[in-house]
């Protein structure tokens, strides 16, 4: 059986209610993380959980001094332990603004609920077969304050994700207003021509991914050149590779854009530094 935690309450997921007025479900009153669990244990969760509350703020909400780090690390094990996940799954945090008002809000305090759930693989593996994207031309994302964080105003990615489905795509991409390329509907971009990594900058107005800011120390420590930059339609055309990360993936790789073709050799390299890299931080080396 698998339980959440929702704010201090454990409660069996299947009987979890959400509450008459919660501000995430009425309004996207919130913001979220979704963390990779290996061997029964949130990853990266440092970095989550800085960018959680970074949103949070930003937002104007107003999370206590205790929510840090080792309060979600504590809080994520004692599911993981109880739901008994012992190897791979995923963990997903949200943080609410307290149920009062209406677009004005009564108050700006928080409550947060975490949901754990199993999944097969407890190690990241690269996609046998290559996605098909294009670039989604219907809505655009604006470059602000919020850009570069989860919040729970998604309707940009839904919207875009159906849309990809309904023409037989694996994903799109989504452009800001002055057409760069920043991210798909659920991850980072990765563009690879002649060996060096190019991913649009956080002032173009992508997320900013964790497991972006991963692949990029990663290649960089391992001789691989990145360079944050704003990308365009042209630059899709004569790369080399294109590669997609998030959280959960880690690294999935794209085979074709329209009638272009991709290689998938430093997607390949970069999961394997990913993985042994995770395994070295396991073994505590």
């Amino acid at each position: 059986m698998l339980y959440i935690n929702n704010n201090g309450e454990i409660l069996a997921a299947d009987s979890y209610v959400i509450k008459v007025g919660n501000r995430g479900h009425m309004y996207g009153d919130g913001v979220f993380e979704s963390i990779r669990i290996f061997d029964g244990k949130p990853i990266n969760i440092s970095n989550h959980v800085k960018r959680m509350l970074e949103g949070a703020v930003k937002i104007k909400m107003r999370p206590p001094s205790y929510y840090d780090e080792t309060f979600f690390n504590e809080k994520i094990k004692e599911l993981i332990d109880k739901s008994g996940i012992r190897e791979g799954g995923k963990c997903r945090i949200s943080l609410d603004r307290s149920i009062g008002g209406t677009y004005l809000p009564e108050v700006n305090e928080v409550e947060y609920l975490i949901e754990v759930y199993p999944l097969d693989l407890n190690y990241f593996e690269l996609n046998p077969k290559g996605k098909e994207i294009d670039i989604y031309m219907e809505h655009k994302k604006d470059k602000s304050a919020l850009s570069n964080f989860k919040t729970k105003n998604g309707l940009l990615y839904v919207l875009a994700a159906i849309t990809a489905k309904e023409k037989g795509l694996d994903d799109y991409l989504i452009t800001n207003f002055q057409g760069g390329i920043l991210e798909s509907t659920a991850s980072n971009l990765f563009v690879v021509s002649n060996g060096v990594l190019y991913t649009p900058g956080l002032e173009e107005g992508c997320l900013a991914g964790t497991m972006r800011m991963q692949i990029i120390n990663l290649a960089i420590k391992n001789g691989i050149k990145v360079y944050e930059c704003n990308i365009l339609p042209q630059n899709l055309l004569v790369a080399d590779e294109i590669f997609l990360t998030n959280a959960i993936n880690g690294i999935t790789w794209a085979s074709g854009y329209r009638t272009k073709r991709y290689f998938n050799t430093i997607s390949r390299r970069m999961i394997g530094l990913l993985n042994d890299s995770w395994n070295r931080e396991h073994s505590g080396y």
